[in-house]
């Protein structure tokens, strides 16, 4: 006999017994079990955990709630149902222990379909009744909860689980409508605060009753629910009854709300609430589907109408940076909020709301009164705050922009328009443009469209005062490369060079600094004052990058002449060794200047000595012999020479300009000279001489006296040499006092480049006519626009234009005035 033979058959309660326990190892997609089969399972499994367990999930895929906060289940506890193991032994299986001896169990069907007791579904229905109601009421349960799973099974087994499924809806319908219309919900009296602690825990039990039930009938869940798509699962079916009565009625919905509001309101104020009461009842209306319709839309008018009156208090009563920090503080709480209570689908709205309140609203009224005094004070910390709360609404950096390019502006022209502050314009310049910087690096986070508005700002500003600008940039260059500068190292002022640069940049007339530049430049080279030759060098490449070569072509060619002169004089010495032995006891160095190099220098004659003379006739004779087809103009104002004196005290040697040294020379053959007498021996233009005098009198070196004592040269004065003149150092350099540069110089150089940018314009028009032969005088305008790289005003064009007409260079048009032809 096999060993499936050895079984007996099974009586009815046994069947039920394995079902519980195979079903309950089913999975939630599972068809209903047949009861004329049978399934046994070799696993343990306690039905009543594996029930609350998958009360936890949903049945329909549909969001459920979190309920981490639920308490015990009131002393109802569920009791394990028989392992699978005894189930097994009651069977007769037979436990293999010989190793490698395998037996098979073979399990056959039952031959009569079971059958339920009579009246079992009546007596079934009223257990289960009075369980679900116990536990709604929260009172003990008279059977066990396996019994009452097992109940829930046979009904489900036995095509009775519709209107098993019906009786509990109306059960719980029931239960709802009977709390809703209590009157310590729908009474008026009652404070909100015990009223939200009233629905909240009301809620609460809701949630752990239906976690309850649902546990119950876990299989009907399982089965009936899964196998009827259009009816809710167990969970959802409270709920939708839940939500449907709450909001119902407008008394209950309408009061939870208000309470709501209030507490989120005192939150604002200052106060100290119970945010997981909050969290709770909002998860409620989230869980109900409510929390749009019935909170949200209330919530977010109640946050405008806050704000709004806040903001208008708070713009008359703070001040700008205060202003903004109380908005960081807002919208920090509101973030807050949405972290610990409310849903995240508030948080877009919200914020928009806070932001348009107490930003977008107030956006003129925060810049036009606070803005210029954060830039003026430079507070890094309160720009860098604004800039990112106006970020955060709609045009706020473009406004922002705005205002910043307006200040930089009207601040800019105070610096560049008063003539009291040129002293100091480039300098003042300089710290406002790296203020500036420092601002958008730090403050704006380098945000390009600060960047440019910067540098548009600026080259708007710095050309409202025409040329002047430009020839103070000139002026400083040449004092921070001059020899007196000291202090500053070579990477300091490799820095301030690129710095210059920047400014540079911005002004229209390049040529005007180009002028001034190039004559400070030759001054510099000349008399040897300049700090560093390799910092000339990288200012010149400098400019060379920036502008191109041809601006710097007459630069490049004085530094090639002073190269080429040293040359020169080199080759000078030698040829005097071995020829001219007259004037080897004298150091002459020539300066080779090419004339379009240089700047224009007027000529000038002196009345030099014989010891001047002769060396210049031999130099003369020596380099022309060398450059045939040239010719040497001598430029008296630029020379200097060393002269050796004897003084009471000992010999001592002078260095002085060339000027200098024809009044000094004069003294050899007399002691005592007028003002007349030098004039008349030297011959040096009477302005020039009163300054040369003066250094040689009545500076620090004064190594002649005047008679009378007094600062001014003044006709009739007599000078005498100073034997009593002494000093500790042995080579004394007496400067020449330096004529300050009048008007009229300053408007002859700008003349010269008003002068040279004439040719520019002509040389402009006829390259375009030459290429186009007929033009209007629209299209010809904008063509030289283009082309001229510095400001000119359309009349001086047309004057040009008319220029060029009279010198047959263009005609008009015959039949159209408008239209110029080119003439060939």
């Amino acid at each position: 006999m096999s060993a499936a033979k050895k079984y007996k058959p099974m009586d009815t309660s046994e069947l039920h017994d394995t079902e519980n326990i195979a079903n309950c190892l089913k999975k939630s997609d599972s068809a209903t079990t047949n009861p004329g089969r049978s399934a046994f399972a070799a696993q343990n499994m306690n039905s009543s955990s594996a029930a609350a367990a998958a009360a936890a999930s949903t049945t329909n895929g549909e969001r459920l709630p979190n309920f981490s906060k639920l308490g015990a289940h009131h002393g109802n506890d569920i009791r394990a149902a028989s392992t699978t193991s005894n189930l097994l032994n009651r069977m007769g299986a037979i436990h293999n222990t010989k190793p490698g001896d395998v037996k098979k169990i073979v399990i056959k069907n039952f031959k009569a379909k079971p059958t339920l007791p009579d009246n079992y579904s009546e007596d079934t229905y009223v257990k289960l009744e009075e369980a679900v109601i116990a536990i709604q009421l929260s009172k003990p349960i008279k059977y066990s909860l396996e019994e009452l799973y097992q109940a829930v099974v046979n009904m489900c087994s036995h095509k009775m689980d519709a209107q098993l499924y019906a009786k509990l809806k109306e059960l719980t319908e029931l239960h709802v409508k009977r709390n809703i219309k209590l009157k310590e919900l729908t009474g008026g009296s009652m404070d909100k605060l015990i009223l939200l602690e009233k629905i909240n825990n009301w809620w609460l039990s809701f949630c752990q009753q239906m976690i309850m039930i649902r546990s119950i009938f876990l299989y009907m869940d399982r089965t009936y629910v899964l196998q009827n798509s259009s009816i809710h699962s167990i969970w959802d079916m409270g709920l939708d009854l839940f939500r449907i009565h709450f909001a119902q009625n407008n008394v209950v919905q309408k009061r939870t709300v208000d309470g709501l509001l209030t507490l989120i309101e005192k939150e604002r104020q200052g106060s100290t609430v119970d945010r997981g009461l909050l969290k709770s009842l909002v998860r409620m209306l989230c869980d109900l589907q409510i929390y749009s319709s019935a909170f949200e839309e209330k919530f977010l008018d109640a946050t405008n109408q806050l704000y709004k009156a806040e903001s208008q208090r708070k713009m008359q009563e703070l001040e700008v940076p205060e202003y903004l920090q109380h908005v960081s503080k807002r919208l920090v709480e509101e973030n807050e909020r949405l972290l610990h209570y409310l849903d995240s689908s508030t948080k877009h709205p919200l914020i928009y709301n806070v932001e348009k309140e107490l930003l977008a609203e107030h956006l003129t009224t925060i810049l036009q009164k606070g803005l210029d005094a954060l830039l003026e004070d430079n507070r890094l910390n309160d720009l860098t705050l604004l800039y990112g709360l106006l970020s955060r609404v709609k045009n706020g950096t473009s406004e922002l922009c705005g205002n910043f390019n307006g200040y930089i502006k009207k601040k800019g022209r105070t610096i560049v328009i008063d003539p009291e502050k040129d002293k100091s314009m480039v300098q003042d310049l300089l710290d406002f443009k790296d203020k500036m910087d420092v601002i958008v690096r730090n403050c704006f986070e380098h945000n390009e469209k600060f960047t440019n508005s910067l540098r548009e700002a600026f080259e708007f500003f710095i050309n409202q005062r025409a040329n002047k600008p430009a020839e103070l940039i000139a002026k400083y260059v040449d004092m921070k490369l001059r020899s007196g500068n000291k202090g500053t190292t070579d990477e300091e002022l490799e820095k301030t060079l690129d710095k210059i640069m920047v400014l540079f940049r911005f002004i229209h007339g390049k040529d005007v600094f180009e002028a001034f530049y190039k004559k400070d430049l030759a001054k510099r080279l000349l008399v040897g004052k300049s700090a560093s030759v390799d910092s000339e060098k990288s200012m010149l490449s400098k400019l060379k990058q920036e502008c191109g070569g041809g601006f710097t072509s007459k630069l490049e060619g004085m530094f090639k002449d002073m190269e080429l002169s040293r040359d020169i004089n080199l080759a000078f010495r030698g040829h005097t060794l071995s020829n001219d032995r007259d004037v080897t006891n004298l150091d002459l160095t020539v300066s080779i200047l090419t004339m379009g190099y240089w700047p224009t220098y007027p000529p000038t004659e002196v009345t030099m000595p014989p010891q001047f003379i002769n060396p210049q006739q031999i130099f003369n004779k020596f380099y022309l012999e060398k450059h045939s087809g040239r010719k040497l103009q001598w430029q008296p104002t630029l020379g200097n020479c060393v002269l050796r004196a004897q003084f009471d005290a000992g010999s001592k040697e002078l260095m002085v300009s060339l000027f200098q040294a024809l009044v000094l020379l004069l003294f050899n053959d007399k002691p005592t000279l007028s003002y007349e007498e030098i004039l008349a021996a030297t011959s040096i233009e009477d302005g020039e001489l009163r300054r040369t005098l003066q250094s040689l009198a009545c500076g620090r070196a004064r190594v002649i006296s005047k008679t009378p004592k007094g600062r001014d040269i003044e006709d009739g004065d007599q000078f005498d040499f100073h034997n009593e003149f002494t000093n500790k150092l042995f080579r004394i350099k007496i400067n020449q006092i330096q004529m300050k540069e009048t008007n009229e110089e300053q408007k002859a150089t700008e003349e010269r480049v008003f002068q040279d940018r004439q040719y520019q314009i002509d040389a402009a028009i006829v390259r375009i006519m030459k290429m186009r032969k007929t033009l209007s005088h629209n299209l010809l305008i904008t063509e030289l626009f283009n082309q001229l790289t510095f400001p000119v005003k359309p009349a001086d064009l047309k004057k040009r234009i008319e220029s060029l007409i009279d010198r047959d260079y263009m005609e008009r048009d015959k039949d159209n005035q408008n239209q110029y032809n080119y003439v060939a």
